[in-house]
């Protein structure tokens, strides 16, 4: 680009404005490093405008509209969903979200980094030559740097499919910014997104259709989680083709016409495209650093560096490792250490993973597929969570507990669930699976009367007595 003007030099440039940058640069510039934070996009990223708040807030909308069609009175907090028609439901739903996702104004965020010290730039940063940062924007300019941060976050993936870019569709983003209720839905993947979306549209009376390629939703989780998941949401009205996946789309009479691989065709007046997100690696000049940027995002070593770049580090999605706000959180963490004279290590075998369904999915570590691919002999138990007392006491449908744990070690190395606030329960296997905490050990804790957390004794017991 060739700026003329002077060049201003930080310790530190954070490139990407998301969780990670916006957290790291904060911490820096507190422990008195001078730090630019040049943003593309909304400070904070997506997780609040565009993704996890928005969509948690409309899944308990969904929930509380749900409640309210079989619960007579469920007092004054749940009233401002309890109305005559989903149209006027969904319009105070939609109000709701965007009060929570601060109607995508990232003012305070920004006043807030700019008062703890840290620059902030607007605009698209890219690496013009080692040390140096171009920023295309209103006030373009170069910033040098001695330490540079990648954490330029992921985007939607839109397959390549036939017809696809001929009808209406939507991202998640999309559709987390729409006020718009369609008469009918398709949503293209069973993972997180697909998953929690179409139980969100579904309990607002639109119709549904959920279409995943593998033969159950949250097909990465144990079997028994996913179809116990899909249960859940085909009670909630989703309606599932799984084991298919989409070949061809074209314009219909209800809006779009999508055709699977089984010869069937599903209909609706909108498609929602959730079949998973790329790491932003493009574009971003590290070929002048010597880096092949990978399409599944940078490779890093143990300290969050760069691979082969000793003042080149990267945090979040467009590292391709576990794709969660908390996993960029935690890298941030890492190199906030490692850039104040620390030695840090990134240790991902406990990252938890969850899908804020009703009822939720939750899990750590290993599945017993993932595990045989990676050659650990594991030995499973499960546990059937309606059998606590707690679900008895809840009145819920249950759920269920798979426990994975490495026969030779005879620690746990995996967990997965599904039922009422596994979300929160889940917290003791991430504790047993980072610490490498022995099954005996487990087998000692007293859990307390009536709770979700009883459900692992019994498990518990169950893979103790196979190691026998």
């Amino acid at each position: 680009m060739g700026y003329t003007g002077p060049m201003r030099s930080f310790d530190v440039v954070v490139l990407g404005a998301g969780s990670a940058g916006e957290n790291l640069a904060a911490d820096l510039a507190d422990a008195g490093r001078s730090v630019a934070l040049v943003a593309s996009g909304l400070v904070g990223g997506e997780c609040p405008y565009l993704a996890c708040m928005p969509s948690k807030a409309m899944l308990r909308s969904a929930e509380v509209r749900a409640l309210a069609r079989t619960t007579p009175d469920l007092g004054a907090t749940s009233r401002p969903l309890e109305l005559d028609g989903d149209d006027e439901a969904w319009t105070a739903a939609v109000r709701r979200r965007d009060e929570i996702a601060r109607h995508q104004d990232d003012h305070a965020s920004a006043e807030d980094l700019v008062g703890r010290g840290v620059t902030l730039v607007r605009g698209r940063g890219r690496v013009a030559r080692p040390g140096v940062v171009e920023v295309e924007g209103e006030a373009g300019e170069e910033l040098g740097w001695t330490d540079l941060v990648v954490a330029t976050g992921s985007r939607a993936v839109v397959p390549p499919i036939d017809g696809l870019d001929g009808v209406p569709t939507w991202t998640s983003d999309e559709a987390l910014t729409s006020p718009e209720r369609p008469r009918s839905l398709v949503v293209m993947g069973g993972g997180a997104v697909g998953c929690e979306l179409s139980q969100v549209y579904a309990r607002f009376g639109v119709e549904v259709t959920l279409v995943e390629a593998a033969p159950r939703v949250v097909p990465n989780e144990e079997p028994a989680v996913g179809d116990h998941l899909g249960a859940a949401l085909e009670a909630s009205g989703v309606g599932l083709r799984l084991g298919t996946k989409v070949v061809g789309a074209g314009p219909g009479p209800r809006g779009a016409e999508l055709r699977l691989d089984d010869g069937a065709v599903v209909v609706g007046a909108r498609v929602l495209v959730a079949v998973g997100r790329r790491p932003n690696v493009d574009d971003l000049g590290l070929e002048h650093l010597g880096v092949e940027p990978r399409p599944g995002g940078l490779q890093l070593d143990q300290r969050c560096h760069v691979v082969g770049q000793a003042h080149v580090w990267a945090a979040g999605d467009v590292t391709g490792v576990g794709p969660y706000t908390h996993t960029a959180n935690y890298q941030a963490r890492v190199i906030v250490a490692n850039l104040l004279g620390g030695d840090a290590v990134a240790d991902y075998r406990a990252i938890p993973r969850a899908v804020y369904t009703d009822p939720p999915v939750a899990g750590v570590g290993l599945t017993e597929a993932s595990a045989a691919e990676q050659g650990v002999e594991v030995v499973t138990a499960a546990f059937d969570v309606s059998n606590t007392a707690r679900a008895a006491s809840e009145g819920s449908t249950g759920g269920c507990l798979v426990l994975v744990a490495d026969r030779r070690r005879r620690v746990l190395v995996g967990a997965s669930a599904v039922g009422l606030h596994a979300d929160s329960w889940i917290g003791q296997a991430l504790v047993a699976v980072r610490a490498e905490v022995p099954l005996a050990t487990l087998l000692e804790v007293v859990q307390p009367f009536p709770t979700f957390g009883e459900a692992y004794f019994p498990a518990l017991q169950e893979l103790a007595t196979q190691l026998e």
